[in-house]
């Protein structure tokens, strides 16, 4: 059985790609440093950091750290982003799903943005429970990791990558097919998490981690599967 081969992008469409992706890390990066100098002088020069699974905050860190850390981790994970396409061998098939990566990517940094929005609301005492903002969030990520794990195609970064998926093409197929579904029930299953109030953390990590583990479980015996039918011929 051969491999299959993604279509080779031209070159124009390759920068195109690149360029269209440093825009959404660019603007998402600096729309976040603007939201930290802006709410700066307001805001106290403690602030909530973490909350515990009753939505109760218990962590707390320096208003100017706590107003870095956000710009900094978009900063940090847009620049891998954006070298990901550029340092993958398989980067040819990372272009042809461009799109879906850079709608991940921009919900990824919308989350970041969510996550400080309720960061500086807390602090400013609008105790809205991060026990709904933040699983509704997680929640629409997982369910757009499923959409992205569907359209992806083998690479060595983005997706399920196990020993498995990463030596077939026709096993990184049929992992993503299920994976995709499986994460977009866990989202779904993280969003009604919202409903059970203290337990909505829980809703959200065990559908994720059952979705994860599951696809790399499946991945090994469908990589034995095709073996057999290899073997057989």
């Amino acid at each position: 059985m051969k491999n299959a081969k993604a279509t080779k992008p031209s070159k124009p469409q390759s920068q195109s790609h690149g360029r269209r992706l440093e825009l959404i890390v660019l603007s998402f990066f600096l729309a976040s440093c603007a939201i930290s100098a802006y709410f700066y002088p307001v805001l106290p020069d403690s602030m909530v950091s973490h909350w515990n699974a009753l939505g109760q905050a218990d962590g707390y860190m320096p208003k100017f750290w706590n107003l870095a850390l956000i710009p900094l981790l978009i900063g940090v994970i847009g620049i891998l982003f954006v070298l990901i396409p550029r340092i993958d061998p398989l980067r040819e098939n990372i272009h042809a799903f461009a799109k879906h990566y850079h709608i991940f990517s921009a919900i990824l940094f919308a989350f970041f943005l969510g996550l400080q929005a309720q960061i500086i609301l807390w602090s400013m005492g609008m105790l809205i429970s991060p026990n709904v903002t933040i699983v509704i969030g997680l929640g629409i990520l997982f369910f757009y990791i499923g959409v992205l794990c569907e359209n992806t195609k083998r690479n060595w970064f983005i997706g399920i990558r196990t020993p498995w998926t990463l030596s077939s093409d026709h096993v990184w197929d049929k992992t993503h097919k299920l994976g995709g579904r499986l994460f977009k029930i866990a989202g779904i299953v993280t969003i009604l998490g919202i409903f059970s109030g203290q337990y909505s953390m829980i809703f959200a990590i065990i559908p994720m981690v059952w979705a994860a583990v599951h696809s790399s479980v499946y991945s090994y015996f469908e990589y034995k599967r095709e073996n057999r039918k290899k073997s057989a011929v």
